[in-house]
């Protein structure tokens, strides 16, 4: 496990469906430990006491945690549910969430990214990809998923979906799938989005 910044943590775990490591996150904050996407979770945290969900099939070990709180996006509520993950709070985009935690819409339907306003970073499940993840490894720092995996929507409609985080100080992006961008993010983010 990995210290990111203060109070943030990243691990990665092999994903038997995946066939690669994924990474997850734990936060420290004012609301309690929160774990992002979790999967199987180091033994050496503590029992989190909220656990945030970006895109349904992140649900990933979040029913056996025990966490009070599952968070996950109206869109993933009921996915969720037919994968025995219950989501205690589901929520739209722009509503409360613990620890000033915030999320926005993706043009993929059912998938948010969170942002963590204490470390400035950006969390993203699917819809942006790090450097060597698959399905096709490239040492590019950053970039969109597949176009198929959007649905109905295309790259644009992805692109045009998270240019409200380039209003934000972004230094950080933590991905789930590839390495993580651990300075100068927004750099990065723009120059995917625009």
């Amino acid at each position: 496990m990995d210290v990111i910044a203060p109070g943030l943590r990243r691990w990665t775990a092999w994903h038997d469906e995946w066939e690669d490591d994924v990474a997850s996150l734990a936060v420290e904050t004012d609301d309690g430990l929160v774990l992002i996407d979790p999967l199987d979770a180091p033994q050496e945290l503590a029992e989190p006491d909220h656990v945030l969900i970006t895109v349904f099939w992140h649900g990933r070990t979040a029913r056996e945690l025990g966490a009070g709180h599952v968070w996950a996006s109206t869109r993933s509520a009921q996915p969720l549910k037919n994968r025995d993950v219950m989501v205690t709070d589901p929520f739209r985009a722009g509503d409360a969430l613990p620890g000033g935690i915030q999320a926005f819409q993706t043009a993929r339907a059912t998938e948010v990214v969170f942002w963590l306003p204490k470390q400035q970073a950006v969390v993203v499940g699917d819809v942006l990809l790090g450097a060597g993840a698959k399905p096709r490894p490239t040492s590019d720092p950053l970039r969109l998923c597949p176009e198929r995996w959007l649905g109905k929507s295309t790259h644009e409609d992805l692109r045009e979906s998270l240019r409200p985080l380039l209003e934000l100080p972004v230094e950080l992006v933590l991905v789930s799938h590839g390495l993580p961008l651990s300075s100068d993010g927004r750099r990065s983010l723009a120059g995917v989005i625009d």
